[in-house]
């Protein structure tokens, strides 16, 4: 068995670099994924994680985004509140994740 471990590594190791060159993303792609492995989804949003803001963006709601329990909201101005429908309060951009803010940041 063990003379023919060299021979399934050479197969193993030849499909790896059979596969191709993987594309390469922009740096300016936004970094989208389904789910994060740390922070829940809102519950029942329909919406997916932006790597580069770092919260989820709600489909379908312009300017609207959730992490942690909290609702972000843009209107002139950052919002918060701990549902999509309000009560809205007032906050400054030093209250919401740091690439949320830098996305509005003038």
């Amino acid at each position: 068995m063990s003379r023919h471990l060299p021979l399934a590594l050479l197969v193993l190791l030849g499909g790896c670099s059979l596969g191709g060159i993987a594309p390469t993303v922009p740096k300016s792609a936004p970094q989208q994924a389904q789910n994060h492995p740390r922070f829940a989804p809102p519950p029942g949003g329909n919406s997916y994680w932006d790597g580069a803001l770092g919260v989820y963006v709600l489909k379908g709601s312009r300017d609207l985004y959730y992490r942690e329990r909290t609702y972000y909201r843009w209107a002139d101005g950052w919002n918060w509140a701990s549902n999509p429908h309000g009560p809205w309060q007032p906050t400054d951009a030093s209250s919401v994740p740091a690439g949320l803010g830098r996305q509005y940041a003038q």
